[in-house]
């Protein structure tokens, strides 16, 4: 055999190399890819389901090619176009040959006698003029496609790539412009009305030729029955059934996501994690609370919805239906925003974590100025003093400030390194201590995570018998061919321990939850949820982010330009789109405990540092490493006489005749505001007249504060005013003397304050009680 080829090839080299050219060309005569046409990005679920498509680059409705030919259209189109697809190899020479004959009686060409798999060649090589050379061309093609393709993915191609009138390409767009459906959903009479399309697209104009496409339509449905691919009932109602007469939009489900993943999968089919159903839900609960914000002229909102177990996304809105005037495309929840409060839960961790603070343990909220910069609660009132679990619910900032000096800027700053928070790229200097209460930038999607990788750090503590995982808080998944990778399984905690978190959470779980829903816990249905708010400087943004033991919900509600309105904040505006959300999701238990990370203590019922032994004290959890803070520093044993009404010591009543009693004592100015908040605080009483009395701090300055500026008020007039000095005093029936400058200027008594007007420049404040006690403040005037 091999000696008669070598022998041809000798005694005909030149017909050999032409065979062997040819025979190459053919091989690679077809295009790879066949078809290079850009396509449009279509966003679907983990099911196929469609939320949404943006338009090819030449302005073409084509969806990536289809990875199956639903079953109706499939009998539709091979009844149509070609009945002996699974005979051919590539061209049928019986239709060819009585298309030709026909062509050429009538004079023009009214018949073509083309397969599906030259109908997929000529739609791969648009813009070739219909010759009898193309037709070859497009026959040697075929064949060759046949060689290379199953003819299940021949016709993918083909009901990819068919033209179904104006700009709409494919069977899949197809189904959604003509009837709003995917088209594996199609009746027989709609899958009929397609499939005769490519063969004539001007059909489907409304109002044009319809009558032509209904014979057309019927023609075919006629066949399919004569072929018994339908039964006679289904005929008589599929031939019923009315034409398309106007297009339909496609769904617009999450758009904000679908330019999103647009910017990286141009193109693309992008199967997403979002749950179709809950996303629609939230869309609607959007628009509804748009409605009454713009009231207020707000017209922003982004809502992210994570499942804490696998960290994928289940809703992504990332604005309301507002127009262009007001920014409807900018997705807020990739945008930097002020963070507010957000971030105060992730300092009470950290503190609790390092054994700094305990979960009750009082902090001090009184007027406060560090370095010049004088934080201030919403309210601008003060507590005096306040559980740091009741100042981190009520979202306190003065709290938060004097315990971000006392732990450390740089050292918080760096520990937040750890959650990537894309936004926050700065130093510690640049932000200061207004770091804890909105002065840094996050987004929606960065604060979303690390909420859901604090409640995964309690879920996996808890399922890997006290273990953590490395990367906890992992990136969250959008579409469904990432995986989600924690790391490795540890002993140390990469961050914060679980006790410390769930400490924080059980803080955030009891914060005011909004109007009409302050009743909560009071119902056994009720959600178990730790949450926070914040509202950032000049009510420019409202953050509400929550997590329950299986979903982190994040809201974030303004103006994408900046604009701040009156009341726009977190627990008034966001809290209540997050409880609605939260409502549409199913209910999870609470966080289970973190034994292994906690232990009891006594803990002094009154102030919440350990209890010594001169405090009530119950038993608490705390972290461990809490042990190691210093005992309750505000109780001390008191000696009072017989009545209990006054105070006394050796110098006036004998020691057996002493009455000893625990005292709880504040120093003057946290005592100042706390008794104005708590009835039940008592003053420490005086001492009997005949006592020589016990050098104490008993009074401190409110206004102004040390080392501060005061300027001047003037009236509408124009002149200047006095200034308002100002004292706390432990007991304000003591007459106080005031000095400026060493000089006399007035006493006080019930009510310490004192007007004064001193010129511009620095003064030297000093205020002496009837009992010897001095206070003396600098502080520098100015107009």
């Amino acid at each position: 055999m091999f000696s008669r080829f070598k022998s041809y090839v000798i005694e005909h080299p030149k017909r050999f190399i032409i065979i062997t050219v040819l025979m190459i060309w053919y091989y690679f005569s077809l295009p790879k890819p066949l078809f290079d046409d850009p396509t449009a990005t279509v966003l679907e679920t983990k099911s196929g389901e469609l939320l949404g498509a943006k338009i090819a680059k030449d302005g073409q409705w084509r969806f990536p090619e289809t990875d199956s030919v639903p079953k109706k259209f499939k009998s539709c189109i091979l009844a149509f176009e070609d009945q002996q697809f699974y005979r051919h190899f590539g061209f049928n020479p019986v239709a060819m040959t009585e298309a030709v004959i026909q062509n050429i009686k009538a004079g023009k060409v009214i018949r073509g006698g083309s397969t599906i798999t030259q109908q997929v060649i000529r739609l791969a090589r648009k813009g070739q003029e219909r010759t009898y050379f193309e037709k070859l061309i497009e026959l040697i093609l075929a064949t060759r496609l046949e060689i290379g393709a199953s003819k299940e993915d021949i016709l993918k191609l083909y009901a990819s790539h068919a033209p179904f009138g104006g700009n709409v390409v494919g069977i899949d767009m197809a189904a959604w412009r003509y009837f709003g459906l995917p088209a594996e959903q199609l009746s027989w009479s709609e899958s009929a009305t397609l499939a005769v399309l490519p063969n004539a697209p001007s059909l489907i104009y409304p109002g044009k030729n319809q009558i032509k496409l209904l014979e057309k339509r019927n023609r075919l449905l006629k066949t399919l029955l004569e072929q018994q691919t339908i039964d006679s009932l289904t005929y008589r109602l599929s031939v019923s059934e009315p034409l398309p007469q106007k297009p339909y939009s496609l769904p617009q489900t999450a758009p904000h996501l679908l330019n999103h993943l647009a910017k990286k999968n141009e193109g693309k089919r992008i199967q997403t994690t979002i749950h179709r159903i809950l996303q629609q839900q939230i869309n609607r609960q959007v628009q509804q609370h748009y409605e009454y914000l713009r009231q207020n002229e707000v017209h922003n909102m982004a809502v992210l919805v994570l499942d804490v177990n696998t960290r994928e996304v289940l809703s992504y809105v990332g604005n309301t239906p507002t127009d262009k005037a007001h920014q409807k495309d900018v997705d807020i929840i990739q945008a930097g925003r002020s963070t507010g409060s957000t971030l105060k839960p992730l300092l009470y961790a950290a503190m609790m974590d390092k054994g700094e603070l305990l979960p009750t343990q009082l902090v001090s909220d009184v007027p406060t100025v560090i370095a010049g910069y004088t934080p201030k609660n919403y309210d601008e009132t003060f507590s005096g003093a306040v559980p740091v679990n009741r100042a981190l619910a009520r979202s306190l900032n003065i709290p938060a400030v004097r315990l971000l000096q006392q732990y450390g800027l740089q050292r918080f700053r760096d520990e937040l390194n750890a959650f990537s928070i894309k936004n926050l790229r700065y130093s510690a200097d640049h932000y200061g201590l207004s770091l804890i209460v909105g002065g840094a930038e996050g987004n929606l999607w960065d604060l979303c995570k690390t909420y859901a990788g604090l409640a995964g750090t309690l879920n996996h503590y808890e399922e890997s018998s006290s273990e953590y995982f490395t990367t906890e808080f992992v990136e969250p998944i959008l579409t469904t061919d990432e995986k989600v990778d924690f790391g490795k399984k540890v002993k140390q905690k990469p961050v914060f321990g679980a006790g410390s978190i769930w400490l924080t959470f059980e803080a955030m779980k009891k914060v005011n939850r909004p109007q009409g829903d302050e009743a909560w816990e009071f119902y056994d249905s009720s959600r178990e949820i730790a949450w926070k708010t914040g509202t950032s400087f000049g009510n420019r943004d409202a953050w509400a982010i929550g997590a329950s033991k299986d979903y982190v919900v994040g809201v974030w509600i303004g103006n994408a330009d900046g604009e701040g309105r009156p009341e726009l904040t977190g627990l008034n505006s966001a809290a209540p789109v997050l409880f609605d959300v939260f409502n549409l999701l199913p209910n999870s238990k609470w966080f289970p405990t973190p034994y292994d990370d906690l232990v009891v203590a006594n803990i002094c019922t009154e102030s919440g540092f350990l209890g010594g032994e001169l405090c009530a004290k119950n038993e608490t959890f705390i972290p461990i490493l809490g042990l190691k803070t210093k005992p309750c520093p505000y109780h001390q044993l008191i000696h009072l006489d017989n009545s209990r009404r006054y105070r006394v010591n050796s110098s006036c009543e004998p020691v057996e005749a002493m009455i000893h009693e625990p005292w709880f004592v504040l120093p003057p100015l946290q005592a100042y505001y706390y008794k104005t908040k708590n009835a039940d605080y008592r003053s420490l009483p005086a001492y009997r007249a005949d006592c020589i009395k016990e050098s104490v701090a008993n009074m401190d300055f409110i206004f102004p504060k040390g080392n501060s500026s005061v300027y001047l008020p003037k009236g509408f007039d124009g002149k200047t005013n006095e200034v308002v000095l100002k004292i706390a005093h432990t007991q304000p029936e003591t007459r106080v003397f005031w000095y400026l400058d060493n000089l006399f200027i007035g006493v006080t008594k019930q009510f310490h304050e004192m007007p004064v007007k001193p010129d511009p420049g620095e003064h030297l404040i000093t205020v002496l009680d009837e009992k010897g006690n001095e206070l003396k403040r600098k502080i520098e005037v100015k107009e």
